[in-house]
């Protein structure tokens, strides 16, 4: 089977703009909403905003592969442990934190050779760096991805972007915006006392996305002005006097879609969304200019950012997820590498998984099969090769965050935290010396918080360089403690409290040393 190119033909551009029209606010997905967005976002509105981005590393991204490297010569049982040649780990000068540079001949049954680097990373970034350890309560994927996002449901099982859309997001028009798939990450909380705009909005396919944010414009053979009228007619003269509009007009699901339909979507056509979300430029591929679109003022930047965005899905949504927070459209998203394999070039990808074919060029694989789980048939190629993945789109983001000014000097990136989620770490033994191995789920793992926010270049816990298991730390000193583990809770209140999120109603534990020190 081979993988293509898979951007936007101008027919699918086109059917997109046509759907766009027709479809309306239904082309948006705002139906789960329990009541109207806020209206136009303004600049100054509200609280002063902080940003989350939840980059979830799907799969168990394990850190004793990363930043918690362990050499052979350390441990009393390096052999059977998952411990590295001391040459593959690297110091950094200043930094408590490791890094494991490698150059591999294959990722597992993947016949193409990676080259991986994570020391440059930690080193260009090791302020704004702060691991924390955790042992974790469930090695199920689905349980453990939930409770990454949710403190194992300690608020009343509101989620970690809920909480920041409920803090900052009022005067925003997508506070919290999802744009991975196929993930627990994604999903809603429970708290019925969630305020209805920090609901997150589900994007399906963030490539086009943005043709859905506006009800008419791209339409060039129908007169926009007529279906306003039609709106019109049919909120004011026809809907209301309807045998079922009298008879359910109190049904609060009525009610959301009535007003999803209208104020909502007239909120956000009056952003130009569609305008400032436009990731591709004008051109015979994608004909914006001959439908009455522009790309948006900042897609040369990201594009430049992001090359591959039109193959890679995670690219997409990380360069939708810059705009979004640009635009003051949102203040927290959540992207994340999916399951499937991603693949530029023609070449038969499968066929050479089988033995038939012939070593595929370096870089023509961008994302393994059910990325960091692919560790239970290669863990060392595994763990490396997303780990450059994940590290690199999180190089990239924080420079456009740092190149963006959000005011009197301040960038974005100076009011934003990036948690690298990641829902368990793996198994610690490997077979007595095997350069690979495959791992199964472990509960001892931790976490990558990145931001200027946050303690940074610094390392909460430990690791045990005889068993490779992590262990904890005081909560409010941040002291090494042998005889504890962080617990999810402690996680997410740190989170929360780093972005200057009111914790207090929820009761949550004071974690002090998560935040950046004075």
């Amino acid at each position: 089977m081979s993988k293509k190119n898979n951007g936007l033909s101008r027919r699918q551009l086109l059917q997109g703009l046509g759907a766009a029209g027709l479809l309306g606010a239904a082309g948006f997905g705002l139906s789960q909403w329990k009541s109207a967005p806020p209206a136009v976002a303004q600049p100054g509105q509200g609280k002063d905003p902080k940003f989350l981005i939840v980059l979830a590393a799907s799969g168990g991204a394990s850190l004793v592969d990363s930043f918690l490297a362990i050499r052979e010569s350390e441990s009393a049982n390096a052999p059977t442990l998952n411990c590295f040649p001391d040459k593959l780990v690297k110091s950094v000068e200043g930094s408590p934190f490791r890094a494991v540079d490698q150059r591999l001949d294959a990722i597992g049954p993947i016949p193409m050779p990676s080259t991986t680097n994570q020391s440059e990373f930690v080193k260009k970034h090791k302020q704004d760096m702060m691991v924390v350890t955790q042992t974790g309560s469930s090695v199920n994927h689905e349980v453990a991805q939930r409770r990454c996002v949710t403190g194992n449901e300690i608020w009343a099982g509101r989620t970690l972007q809920e909480c920041v859309a409920a803090e900052y997001g009022e005067s925003y028009a997508l506070p919290n915006v999802l744009l991975a798939s196929g993930t627990q990450f994604i999903q809603h909380g429970t708290d019925t006392g969630l305020p209805t705009y920090a609901l997150g909005e589900k994007v399906a396919n963030p490539s086009l996305w943005p043709l859905g944010l506006h009800g008419t414009k791209g339409l060039t053979d129908i007169d926009p002005s007529l279906i306003q009228q039609m709106r019109l007619l049919r909120d004011e003269s026809l809907d209301p006097h309807t045998r079922f509009t009298k008879l359910y007009q109190n049904n609060k699901a009525l009610q959301r879609w009535t007003r999803t339909r209208g104020e909502s979507l007239r909120n956000l056509e009056a952003q130009d969304l569609i305008s400032k979300l436009m990731l591709y430029p004008d051109s015979a591929k994608y004909p914006l200019k001959k439908s009455g679109l522009a790309p948006s003022p900042s897609a040369q930047l990201v594009r430049e950012k992001f090359p591959n965005l039109e193959v890679d899905p995670l690219e997409t949504q990380a360069a939708l997820a810059f705009l979004l927070l640009k635009f003051r459209v949102s203040v927290a998203v959540t992207i994340a590498p999916n399951f499937d394999v991603t693949a530029v070039g023609d070449h038969d990808i499968y066929g050479n998984l089988t033995g038939g074919g012939k070593k595929l060029p370096e870089g023509t694989v961008l994302n393994t099969p059910i990325a960091f789980d692919f560790s239970h048939q290669a863990h060392r190629a595994t763990q490396a090769f997303m780990w450059n993945r994940v590290l690199g789109v999180a190089d990239r983001l924080i420079d456009l965050l740092k190149s963006e000014e959000y005011a009197s000097g301040e960038s974005f990136w100076d009011r934003t935290l990036i948690y690298v989620a990641t829902e368990f770490g793996r198994v610690k033994n490997r077979p007595a010396n095997a350069p690979d191995f495959g791992t199964a789920h472990s509960l001892n793992n931790g976490f990558l918080v990145l931001s200027p926010l946050a303690n940074g270049n610094t390392l909460l816990g430990g690791v045990d360089p005889d068993t490779a298991m992590t262990y904890g730390w005081d909560t409010t000193t941040g002291k090494a403690d042998k005889g504890r583990n962080a617990e999810e809770k402690e996680i997410f209140a740190g989170v929360l409290q780093a972005l200057g999120v009111d914790t207090s109603p929820a009761n949550l534990p004071d974690v002090r040393a998560m935040r950046k020190k004075a």
